[in-house]
């Protein structure tokens, strides 16, 4: 399928691995060219020059971390005014609701909700003006069902969620969408921690591990990125300007909900 989006420009955070990469491959396969972003600048060099390589789209990398106001900066001067922003940032680290300070919190919701809020007040005028935008966010499938040691991420998510409902619904009659992908168990380097985690607290193996974690996902694997990226890429293009505001689960059915 033609996406239509050959020659536009997107945003793309936490890019150089893992989810940000899937939807950075996708949207150079359709011909986008591409701003990356990530903290880490030679993973990031390398996934840029694998996709200039293999799709002949113009690749800019950004080495920089998008929770900071300097690093928001760089990112929005070096896209310009993109057609596409994807909003991703790491999860903040689990433990129990005891163990959180106010410090804590605010740390998760600079980067995983007020960050992506950030980026998107500042490319939407450009998009407004245009007539056409794409903005998708990267959440987690704990927006949907709450992950108990996971409470830091489930407000800041949960926040960001709040403010694409209201925000996504002002500027659909100016051509822009707004959509957050709720990623579940994907095979990513936090996936090879968390496996790595439960080996050690139980004295498995990963394949041990990895049987535990399928057990609770109906396709009964992880998903990929290539597939994740498929997703986002659907969402940025052409086909898709009657999806608005929409939560979309990515997780092999492991949300046991009707709706």
């Amino acid at each position: 399928m033609d996406l239509g989006i050959s020659g536009k420009r997107a945003l793309v955070c936490a890019s150089s691995k893992g989810l940000g990469k899937g939807c950075a491959e996708a949207l150079a396969a359709a011909g986008v060219d591409l701003i990356l972003n990530a903290r880490g600048a030679d993973a990031l060099e390398d996934t840029a020059q694998g996709l200039r390589d293999r799709y002949q789209v113009s690749v800019t990398t950004v080495a920089a971390d998008v929770s900071t106001e300097d690093g928001q900066a760089r990112v929005l001067e070096a896209a310009d005014g993109p057609d596409i922003l994807v909003n991703n940032a790491g999860g903040p680290p689990p433990g129990l609701w005891s163990d959180w300070e106010k410090a804590d919190f605010l740390v998760a919701l600079e980067a995983n909700m007020l960050a992506p809020i950030a980026l998107m007040k500042a490319c939407l005028p450009q998009m407004i003006d245009r007539g056409w935008g794409r903005i998708v966010n990267i959440t987690s499938q704990s927006v949907k069902a709450p992950i108990p040691q996971l409470g830091l991420s489930n407000a800041a998510r949960a926040g960001l969620t709040g403010y694409v409902a209201g925000t996504a619904r002002q500027v659909a009659p100016k051509g822009v969408t707004i959509n957050n992908l709720l990623p579940g168990a994907h095979m990513t380097d936090r996936i090879i921690g968390l496996e790595q985690a439960m080996m050690t607290a139980q004295g498995i193996t990963r394949d041990e591990a990895r049987a535990q974690r399928f057990a609770g996902i109906p396709a009964g694997r992880y998903g990929t990125i290539e597939e994740f990226g498929a997703t986002c890429a659907f969402l940025c293009s052409m086909h898709a300007g009657y999806i608005v505001a929409q939560n979309i689960l990515l997780d092999g059915g492991g949300i046991n909900a009707t709706l």
